[in-house]
């Protein structure tokens, strides 16, 4: 059977997340976006723990229902310098067991969501192999709390200690992380990062696995290539849709070539913001592979259903009018996921009209215009005129040409910094 799942969310008992974070809401809202799994998200907490088992029923050893949903038992750590991880636990008692672990090395692990440990990378993954828990690092690539901020490879973050998979994060896809050779055995989990239920949040990164049931056992055996389970998609944002695509200025999101910003010592020309580099850029720093593994599942490019919605309507993605759209077309079709992937285009026009129908067609064959992201900003969608202007048996024939998007520094500020350097 095919299961979809997001295994990385967040609690209302994190900093800066929807305090409509609980297990009931998150039930009902993975039930419209169309997912089987969720994963917890924060379980280390003990009052949240307490909320997942008042509200669920056990099905098995890490796996819990509630109203058709399953969740799994999952929660991200900040390490010593602050680099996150993610951890996937086979049981509440292994749960347990690494809670009384880290009271020592943490403060805040009985009342935060996302506790911080005065331990290293490698430190916590030997725990985990110790404890039977799944491990790997968090949105690897993201400028500000990821493993490629700090370190320059695995290695260097989890010396010899085994990890079990590899976070994509919203600023990059399958294709990018194979650029590094070292990642082609790790399995790839695409996972949203929810700080709210709401489906434009909840789901909008998944995994698509092929397993038997969807209970932590099968999960286990997918992530690690066994007993033919398997992963066969994952599917996301569009990575340029991300916050940290392109280098860009922090303060007013300009976005810098990575030249021109090294020549700006990194202070941008324009408000005298810092600027931080993009994952497109950082990849392409320790890039050293031109191929993909042969096993590696497809990618699907995608964006949260009332995203597309608004863009076409000029709404925003909370107004009624866009709920209105979304909650006629999940009627019909059963759940945001089976609208984005799995509807036919003619069926979806004949319900809601061609305009959605032709936006969900760019965005499954890659035919939107993609203004990226950068500096803490998302990136922007744009339906071409030309697709807005096509019929609906014409869209295969129309091309899509991409834009420059970068701010080009005046000369003389660039030559003034280098003769600075040079002095």
């Amino acid at each position: 059977m095919n299961v979809d799942a997001d295994l990385h969310i967040h609690s209302r008992y994190s900093k800066a997340v929807s305090k409509l974070m609980t297990i009931p809401m998150l039930a009902e809202n993975a039930r419209f976006k169309g997912l089987h799994i969720v994963g917890t998200g924060d379980i280390l907490n003990p009052q949240w723990e307490e909320e997942l088992l008042k509200y669920t029923r056990k099905v098995e050893e890490g796996t819990y229902e509630r109203r058709g949903i399953r969740f799994l038992l999952t929660a991200e750590v900040e390490d010593a310098k602050r680099v996150h991880h993610v951890l996937i636990f086979p049981s509440i008692d292994a749960v347990r067991e690494m809670r009384e672990r880290l009271k020592r090395y943490s403060s805040d692990i009985e009342s935060e969501g996302r506790p911080h440990l005065s331990l290293t990378g490698a430190e916590i993954a030997d725990l985990a192999n110790e404890l039977d828990v799944l491990i790997g690092p968090a949105h690897c690539f993201t400028p500000w709390t990821a493993l490629y901020k700090e370190y320059d490879s695995l290695k260097e973050c989890y010396g010899s200690a085994k990890i079990h998979f590899l976070e994509l994060g919203l600023s990059a896809d399958s294709r990018m992380a194979d650029m590094i050779k070292a990642h082609h055995n790790l399995t790839y989990l695409s996972n949203s990062d929810a700080h709210s239920p709401h489906p434009h949040r909840l789901g909008r990164e998944f995994n698509r696995f092929e397993i038997q049931e969807a209970t932590f056992e099968e999960v286990r055996k997918a992530i690690l290539k066994r007993g033919g389970r398997k992963i066969i998609l994952n599917a996301g944002l569009d990575p340029r849709l991300g916050k940290y695509h392109l280098t860009a200025c922090t303060r007013c999101y300009t976005k810098y070539k990575l030249e021109d910003a090294q020549r700006l010592g990194w202070r941008c020309e324009r408000c005298g913001g810092i600027i931080k580099k993009g994952v497109h850029d950082r990849i392409l720093e320790l890039a050293d592979a031109n191929e993909k593994p042969k096993d590696r599942p497809p990618y699907l490019h995608l964006a949260p259903l009332a995203e597309i919605i608004s863009m076409v309507i000029g709404k925003g993605v909370e107004t009624k009018s866009v709920k209105a759209i979304w909650e006629r077309l999940l009627r019909e079709f059963g759940s945001e996921i089976n609208v984005l992937v799995d509807a036919p285009i003619e069926a979806i026009a004949k319900i809601i009209g061609e305009d959605i129908a032709k936006a969900i067609w760019a965005f499954r064959n890659e035919k939107l215009i993609v203004i990226p992201g950068g500096g803490g900003k998302y990136g922007e969608i744009r339906l071409p005129k030309e697709i807005k202007k096509a019929k609906l048996e014409d869209l295969e024939s129309i091309e899509v040409e991409s834009k420059e998007v970068y701010y080009k520094p005046k000369q003389s500020s660039i030559l003034s910094f280098l003769k600075e350097g040079r002095s």
